[in-house]
């Protein structure tokens, strides 16, 4: 059972809502299923960063933006609101989780199947309020799993209402959730003292472990791996992610636990070494690890298994007992049986496990483990998987050859495991960690986290004194294994932009904890297709504005871009959004930009300074102050972390609009360079906007023959 750490460091808000939401569909019936069924057992492998977020909505109210907007009245939503909800408010399982109701059903095809967020501004103009808040309710309600929908008459009855709800009635499913979230932790808990599960963990934020202890070691898996620019090797951080991991456990469930799904089923001989020294007496990871650290085949060419009393038991190392999955059946749970009748998908499984137990000798007991993704998997079943584990667990509980047992009962009771010469390290993907490292992204996004770790590391050292918790706290969310899930071209999903920003957030805290400035390049994507901003009207030609801070005349930018900021993505504070456009544009010599207000300059606060940030091909800035009819600007180049000024650019103008012309020669721009930038707006030294929020402004330094070659 695991979720990243979704916070955003700086709002302190949920960026997206599955803690909530698997909460109310999957955490609490997995185990509550099990009372019916008590010859059935179990181990939940529990996440320190899920265990957190849970106590934060319980215990202190946390929210996320989704239960913001659920929140607020459907007859007061905003344009931007509603944008969000169409787009958002029907990420669910179509089939099996918005079909069952007819009327939300209704509204996603009234919606459209796909769609460009162009098309949902005007897509708003169709949709009463009456149809945001059935959707307010329908989301938030289909994800409530139907065994409480089934027991609980009020929840009952909204489900079979299908339409017209109220604002009251909305209050009600929310209220239910949260009721619902509170019982979690307790039913892991109450059967957790009876035996009838095991509770294990991971490290703290889910880091790939042998990665922090040194990515180096990715290499023996993938012996050509282009590796990040800078190593990583923080063993003290895998060693701390495990301790607070037990220590977190220890103070939820008052006891520690003796065994660990390390994240990803990543091991390493280093780490086995340092979960051994912690205290933990068993992990897990996937048989081709298995089959890597013997160099022999556990399977044949059409994935039979042919060394069933290999694989099917427990091995060692360090003196840690390691379970190795069945991949094959795990993943028959995961990805295959949910399109099966469930009564044939139980009969199934069963009798591939009664055909392992006939290869196996009689003399002794044997250990088949069947890991798998706690929460995702359900949604893909009709009903949310209740009939099918209904059949099996019925099954399991009379078929007398086969006995279900916690991790720690078998190893207890029968084996705990022969010593391996060497463990392989590898994760349960493919046996090595190509998912996390490798890629351009992947590896961009470790530099980062280098540079910013070994940051905050030096200015510990110089401040000794200093509480720096909260620092540490995001470099280890930053360390999760789930932002490198989505980089690179393995995987995708609807929510990338807001696993990409969570990193960099988590490191742009480090930065602030820290006092320091945030380095301009945490404000440009990892993700490549969303690094550069493009204008609406791109360079036509060469411009040569007057620059007097009035329009001057309509042609005198018609040959440059326009870039609005809003429709950009473009404003970190969209509600408060001081600028509404950027144009910008050259001449051979020089780069010309203009910022248009969304009010009038006269009724800005007088303390307003604009920054114009250069970041490629060097590190330049241009800070733009005025006082009353006097405007400065003052070009800064960045050297050994340092800013030191340059010069005053007096091609700078401020009234009706912002106008700045600035030589190439001064901020060493050549031909066919490209110029990255972004604008920003500073109060009492707290940067209030920056635009465009995500990524940045690409300018081509132009060649002599530009506007010839634009004119053919």
């Amino acid at each position: 059972m695991h979720q990243p750490y979704y916070k955003d460091p700086f709002t302190g808000i949920y960026r997206l809502p599955w803690v909530r939401l698997h909460g109310t569909k999957d955490y609490l019936d997995m185990v509550e299923s099990l009372e019916k069924f008590p010859e059935i057992k179990q181990t939940f492998n529990l996440v320190p960063s899920l265990l957190l977020q849970l106590n934060d909505y319980i215990e202190n109210n946390a929210t996320d933006i989704y239960l913001d907007l659920t929140r607020k009245s459907a007859a007061e939503l905003q344009d931007k609101d509603k944008v969000f909800i169409l787009e958002n408010f029907f990420l669910a399982n179509w089939d099996n989780m918005i079909k069952p109701f007819p009327r939300y059903y209704e509204l996603l095809v009234k919606r459209g199947f796909t769609f460009s967020k162009g098309e949902l501004a005007r897509a708003i103009k169709y949709f009463t309020s009456n149809d945001f808040l059935d959707l307010q309710v329908l989301f938030n309600l289909c994800w409530i799993d139907p065994l409480f929908r089934e027991k609980d008459s009020l929840l009952r009855e909204l489900v079979n209402k299908e339409k017209d709800y109220t604002e009251e009635e909305k209050k009600l499913v929310v209220e239910k959730q949260f009721e619902i979230l509170r019982r979690i932790i307790p039913k892991y808990k109450e059967l957790s003292s009876t035996g009838q599960i095991e509770l294990s963990i991971s490290p703290f934020y889910h880091p790939i472990l042998p990665l922090l202890w040194d990515t180096d070691s990715s290499r023996i898996a993938m012996p050509a791996v282009r590796l990040p620019k800078k190593r990583f090797s923080y063993p003290s951080d895998a060693t701390r992610q495990i301790r607070e991991a037990i220590d977190y456990f220890d103070r939820t469930f008052g006891q520690r636990p003796e065994g660990m799904w390390p994240s990803e089923g990543s091991v390493s001989e280093d780490v086995l070494r340092a979960v051994h020294a912690e205290g933990i007496k068993w992990v897990a990871t996937d048989e081709e690890i298995l089959a890597r650290s013997l160099n022999t085949a556990l399977r044949d060419a059409s994935g039979t298994v042919i060394a069933p009393s290999i694989l099917y038991r427990p091995h060692s190392f360090s003196d840690v007992s390691i379970i190795f999955r069945d991949h094959k059946l795990s993943d028959l749970i995961g990805f295959v049986y949910s399109g099966w009748n469930p009564q044939n998908a139980a009969d199934d499984l069963i009798n591939r496990l009664l055909h392992i137990r006939a290869s196996l000798p009689s003399n002794k007991p044997h250990l088949i483990s069947i890991i798998l993704d706690g929460e995702n998997a359900w949604e893909h079943y009709s009903n949310d998987g209740h009939d099918f584990f209904r059949s099996l667990y019925e099954r399991l509980s009379k078929e007398k050859r086969l006995k279900t047992v916690t991790v720690s009962e078998y190893l207890n009771n029968y084996d705990q495991g022969k010593p391996l010469g060497r463990l392989h390290a590898g994760s349960w993907i493919n046996a090595n960690f190509g998912i996390w490292i490798g890629h351009e992204e992947d590896n961009q996004s470790w530099d980062y986290l280098t540079t910013t770790r070994d940051d905050l590391e030096t200015f510990q050292k110089l401040n000794p004194d200093r509480n720096l918790d909260k620092a540490w706290k995001a470099i280890f969310a930053a360390e999760g294994s789930d932002w490198n899930w989505w980089y690179g071209d393995e995987h995708s999903t609807a929510t990338q932009e807001e696993f990409d920003e969570l990193f960099r957030l988590n490191l742009m805290k480090v930065y602030k904890a820290i006092g320091k400035e945030i380095p301009p390049h945490l404000f440009v994507p990892v993700l490549r297709e969303d690094r550069s901003v493009l204008p609406e009207i791109i360079i036509r030609g060469f411009i040569n504005p007057k620059i007097d801070g009035i329009i001057t005349s309509y042609y005198e930018w018609y040959q440059g871009a326009h870039l609005a900021v809003g429709k950009s993505g473009g404003s970190m504070h969209k509600a408060e959004s001081l600028i509404s456009h950027i144009c910008y544009g050259f001449n051979q010599n020089t780069l010309f930009l203009r910022l248009d207000p969304k009010i009038p300059f006269n009724d800005f606060p007088p303390e307003i300074v604009f920054s114009i940030d250069i970041i490629s091909p060097f590190f330049f800035r241009i800070n733009i102050t005025s006082n009353g009819s006097n405007i400065s600007a003052e070009l800064s180049e960045k050297t050994d972390d340092t800013w030191r000024k340059i010069k005053s650019i007096t091609e700078v103008a401020m009234q009706d609009i912002l106008e700045i012309a600035i030589p190439f020669k001064d901020i060493n721009a050549k031909e066919k360079d490209e110029i990255y930038l972004f604008v920003s707006a500073s109060k009492d030294g707290e940067e209030i906007e920056r635009c465009p929020w995500r990524g940045h402004i690409r300018i081509p330094v132009p060649t002599p023959d530009f506007e010839a070659m634009m004119w053919y």
